[in-house]
């Protein structure tokens, strides 16, 4: 483990075009929960299975209880940023990081003090009149109950990436680039199991790609650097 972080802290050392693409562990040591983890939401009991309530057709034709699951559940406004966020935002200030592609919906991140994110699912943090376009803020969803409605009348929706929804076109395309520029990618906290998020590796064109997580990825045969350790005790253990 120390020979890995050594090498690490060397590969940062000389870098100068970072990017960090991360998932669902970056924030599970701020307390929110991940789908797939053996207490994640994919392993807790609802009436329908979380894929189910997380879709477009369902927030169609289920708007409440869509928005009673998503109130409960998909909302940590007391989570705060980790060592991981905190580290990245020590990056993007000295200059190192060309920007964080992350799957989360959290907006720890830009908490922590980065700028150059790029949201793959979208974020709690903006919400809009699916009639109107009118932006609404966090709050509006939380102090509603039942269907969170617009002065317009129209249903508030939020700008989260739902089953069934393409990426935003924009965002992809600024993840893509970052990407391509890179001259170290680290991925951390992703089981690399949803696309298209996880095909966007293939755009690196650098010499050292880092993989940190806890269980084995699809990539990891590719990762020229590979430690399976939590986020926290990696980013911790760094200068």
């Amino acid at each position: 483990m120390d020979e890995k972080i050594e090498k690490l802290t060397e590969l940062v050392k000389k870098s100068s075009h970072i990017v960090f693409f991360g998932g669902a562990g970056v924030s599970t040591e701020s307390g929110i929960p991940d789908f797939r983890s053996v207490d994640g939401l994919y392993h807790q009991k609802y009436d329908y299975p979380p894929e189910t309530i997380l879709s477009h057709s369902f927030f169609l034709q289920n708007t409440e209880y869509f928005y009673n699951f998503y109130r409960d559940k998909m909302i940590y406004l007391d989570a705060k940023p980790n060592t991981t966020h905190n580290k990245l935002a020590q990056w993007e200030k000295e200059g190192k990081l060309e920007g964080i592609v992350t799957q989360n919906i959290d907006g720890l991140h830009q908490l922590a003090g980065n700028k150059k994110v790029f949201e793959l699912h979208g974020s709690i943090h903006r919400n809009y009149c699916t009639k109107c376009h009118k932006f609404h803020p966090i709050e509006t969803i939380i102090n509603s109950t039942g269907i969170p409605k617009c002065e317009c009348g129209g249903t508030i929706k939020p700008d989260v990436v739902l089953y069934e929804e393409g990426l935003d076109d924009a965002t992809v395309s600024g993840a893509i680039r970052a990407i391509s520029n890179a001259d170290l990618m680290i991925v951390g906290g992703t089981s690399l199991s949803v696309y298209p998020a996880a095909g966007m590796l293939q755009y690196y064109n650098g010499d050292n790609l880092v993989l940190i997580n806890k269980s084995a990825t699809p990539y990891d045969s590719n990762a020229d650097l590979l430690i399976q350790q939590g986020l926290g005790e990696v980013f911790g253990n760094l200068p």
